[in-house]
């Protein structure tokens, strides 16, 4: 099994380790320490060594932190982990605060009245400690760049992963890494700088085409690396992970550098240097102010790039999508066959994987499995452990959050399934939802619109009922790389105009706490709409997903004529697609899952 069912949260253990916290805070002399979830990569998903949040307070969400004073500790979780928080953290300890909402600037300033605040140089962006600076200064209150506390006082920390490296095939990429340096290289030179500091995995994995194992569920590997306006590249990673078929793979426009030489690499730059003030460590451009180095804010050059997926790279996520479908509809028809009460979270969870094994062409699953049945599909980002684990009960929702990491490409689907009866309210809430999920496939918007721009398509069916869900509308998806990648998203935050090519989850949901949860996720890529109209440039959504959607949750009379055409058109496309790929058995399911409306 990819997947553990051990609790990694351990809040019995929180009281004691935020003590020793406190005490070795004091001993430096600070009166405040903040504990990221985060790497020195930035990235969304960390090793076991970096699992720092979550061995002091048991909080296992993918995205947060905590502000440690000497009086209270908050830890700071956004809409998804609302729920989850206050199970996995002791509560007589620690304070749950809503964020972004409140500003941890603000909090620290209501809740610290003098004295300094540390933080770790290579767990904070430059964008991040200098919006701390401008909330606490004005205060009377300070920070300060300082070896990581929490190292200091975690006894078993786990040792740094060694995951091996492996060649990415240019038939999959789509493009030869020269190709890419050459292609960025040319940038910098335009701009006038001499180099680009790369400090995101996926960006290096991306430009060098390769991939690795440092963590979990996300094939790449950890290092560090300067793009050169030459096109040249100095890596800086584990020699020990690479071998001779990477190393001859990269070339001799490659160096390969110890890690603990990325710094005074850096000193030796000639500037101006490109870092990304978003994602890069402050140490980076901390080191390169202290060697005199010009810094030139600028955003990582992989970035945008790295989203805007190639012809190959959509071939490759068409087909590892018609996989994972055929892999979904085995799933999906074994689950319905299961009585009430005869299997649980774990059972569900276990058994997907092994349909996706089935395929003989899985790496990895592309995150854990979130599988909520009835109460627990209300929190956002459930993973079943042996502790929590529930049966799938009659007349409840089951929701089941999973997705594959293939080598052609990164699946990530939702399903809500009903089980029995799940009541006339929680089918209008799906419907509900699935309206949302259509406008979004079925939307043609203006060339130069971002994310923010088509969120609310997704909300207001929901809205019109009073309701809402905490999270964005989607994120974009990796090429076998992250299931999480930037910059793209549908949110209200996202400012990042949409462009072809890219890769989106499209996720709506609706949670209502102690009862149940509703989420139903397709992945789409952007694409150049055909011409209508006045032949303005318009951009549309190509749907990668098929799978069909639960007709037993879906109130057709809500539906518009155009929302039941397109659903029957989608399901017309899933029996098509996925049909011929399964036994006999599931196609018969498969064609009752599609029927028309």
């Amino acid at each position: 099994m990819f997947q553990s069912f051990d609790s990694p949260a351990a809040p019995e253990q929180g009281p004691p380790r935020l003590a020793a916290l406190r005490t070795q805070m004091q001993a430096t002399g600070l009166a405040g320490f903040i504990v990221p979830r985060a790497d020195a990569h930035q990235g969304e998903y960390v090793a076991a060594r970096d699992e720092r949040l979550q061995w002091l307070t048991g909080f296992t969400g993918s995205a947060g932190f905590a502000v440690i004073l000497p009086d209270v500790a908050g830890v700071f979780i956004d809409g998804r982990y609302r729920v989850q928080v206050k199970a996995q953290v002791d509560m007589q300890v620690y304070t749950p605060v809503p964020w972004p909402e409140v500003k941890p600037g603000d909090w620290i300033r209501d809740h610290l009245t003098a004295g300094v605040v540390g933080f770790d140089p290579w767990l904070h962006s430059a964008d991040e400690v200098e919006s701390l600076r401008a909330a606490l200064e004005p205060a009377g209150l300070s920070l300060r760049a300082v070896d990581n506390m929490v190292d200091a006082v975690w006894p078993d920390q786990p040792a740094a992963p060694q995951g091996r490296a492996f060649v990415h095939p240019e038939t999959l990429a789509g493009e030869s890494s020269a190709g890419k340096r050459a292609r960025l290289a040319e940038g910098l030179w335009q701009a006038g700088q001499g180099a680009a500091v790369l400090t995101l995995p996926d960006s290096i994995c991306w430009l060098l085409n390769i991939r690795g194992a440092d963590v979990p569920k996300n094939p790449v590997l950890q290092g560090f690396a300067i793009l050169h306006a030459d096109a040249k590249v100095t890596l800086f990673a584990d020699a020990a992970k690479l071998d001779a078929a990477l190393r001859a793979h990269l070339g001799e426009d490659v160096t390969l550098c110890p890690t603990d030489t990325f710094l005074p690499a850096l000193a030796r730059l000639q500037g101006p240097v490109r870092v990304d003030k978003a994602s890069a460590p402050l140490a980076v451009s901390a080191a390169l102010t202290e060697a005199g180095v010009a810094v030139a804010w600028g955003d990582d050059p992989c970035r945008l790039p790295k989203a805007r997926k190639t012809a190959a790279e959509i071939a490759g996520m068409r087909e590892a999508h018609l996989r994972d479908g055929a892999a979904m509809a085995a799933f999906l028809e074994w689950l319905d066959r299961q009585p009430p009460e005869t299997v649980t979270e774990i059972d569900v969870v276990t058994a997907l994987e092994g349909f996706r094994r089935a395929t003989n062409a899985l790496h990895d699953i592309s995150f854990d499995t979130i599988c909520g049945a009835g109460p627990h599909g209300a929190i956002i980002h459930y993973r079943v452990t042996r502790h929590t684990n529930r049966p799938l009960r009659d007349n409840e929702l089951l929701l089941v959050d999973s997705g594959g990491q293939y080598q052609d490409g990164t699946t990530d689907i939702t399903r809500t399934i009903a089980r029995g009866d799940p009541g006339d309210e929680a089918r209008a809430c799906f419907t509900r939802v699935l309206q949302g999920m259509m406008a979004i496939s079925r939307a043609r918007v203006p060339k130069g619109l971002a994310g923010r721009d088509l969120d609310p398509l997704a909300r207001y069916p929901l809205w019109v009922a009073g309701q809402d869900f905490d999270h964005g509308t989607g994120h974009g998806v990796g090429a076998f790389l992250s299931v999480h990648e930037g910059p793209q998203r549908i949110s209200r935050l996202s400012e990042v105009p949409l462009e072809p090519g890219m890769i989106l989850s499209n996720e709506p949901g609706y949670y209502r706490e102690g009862a149940f949860g509703i989420r139903l996720e397709n992945l789409i890529v952007v694409q150049q709409a055909p011409a209508l109209g006045d032949n303005r440039p318009q951009l549309s959504f190509e749907t990668l997903t098929f799978v069909p959607f639960d007709r037993r949750l879906i109130v057709t009379s809500m539906l518009s004529a155009a929302e039941q055409e397109w659903l029957n058109a989608y399901h017309a496309q899933v029996l098509a697609q996925i049909g011929p790929r399964v036994a006999p058995p599931v196609r018969d399911w498969l064609t009752q899952a599609c029927a028309p409306l």
